[in-house]
């Protein structure tokens, strides 16, 4: 099996970002939704993205955002991605990926096989499917470190490009791409040492977990 890409997500100083690319990260995730405690604003991302250069992918996540919000971001970032992680509809996401041109991923959240199934309706739509663990209602739509079942994307088949989010940390992932051969892993609080807090020694620790899975 071809090693997963591994994104580094909710990225807020040059020293996370230094950290994500010695491990060899593929993809750095910035967040631009305030409730967060990973939130960046354009001037942080700006900041970033020259600190990042052309190292590694820069993602934007974005939640049910406007379109002078991800213009902001997109500018601001030099965005090579665009996440969407909240109630985006197809049409929406279709929407966002022809106004910015950019590759569009849709974070889904799964508690049962009927959420695995909803990937079908973004199949036109995205360019990736992010699986990620559904949340409690009326808390932050990720980042909380929750996983979910992942034996419900063994096999997984899908039209679409798709990675796995939700709870990864060091000494799980490898585990979590042995049961759903996911091509993509994206973490966050699974390396930190408190909410929004990147850890260093955790980011190098499951980098080499998932390229030793």
């Amino acid at each position: 099996m071809t090693t997963p890409k591994i994104k580094i997500c909710g990225i807020t100083t040059p020293q996370a970002l230094d950290a994500s690319i010695a491990a060899r990260a593929d993809y750095v995730g910035f967040v631009f939704f305030p409730p967060s405690p990973r939130n960046v604003t354009p001037s942080q991302a700006a900041d970033l993205a020259a600190h990042v250069g052309t190292r590694a992918g820069k993602v934007g996540l974005f939640v049910d955002a406007d379109d002078l919000e991800i213009t902001e971001g997109v500018r601001a970032g030099r965005l090579d991605a665009l996440q969407l992680h909240g109630s985006e509809t197809p049409e929406r996401v279709a929407q966002v990926k022809a106004r910015f041109g950019l590759p569009v991923w849709k974070a889904l959240p799964v508690a049962s096989a009927y959420d695995v199934e909803r990937a079908l309706a973004y199949r036109e739509a995205a360019d990736l499917i992010l699986f990620d663990a559904k949340t409690p209602k009326g808390t932050l739509p990720g980042g909380m470190g929750l996983a979910f079942d992942w034996s419900l994307l063994a096999g997984y088949r899908g039209a679409n490009d798709w990675g796995l989010a939700g709870g990864l940390n060091p000494d799980n992932v490898a585990e979590a791409i042995r049961i759903t051969g996911t091509p993509l892993v994206d973490t966050s609080s699974g390396v930190e040492s408190a909410p929004g807090v990147k850890d260093a020694d955790r980011i190098a620790t499951f980098c080499a977990a998932v390229r030793s899975a």
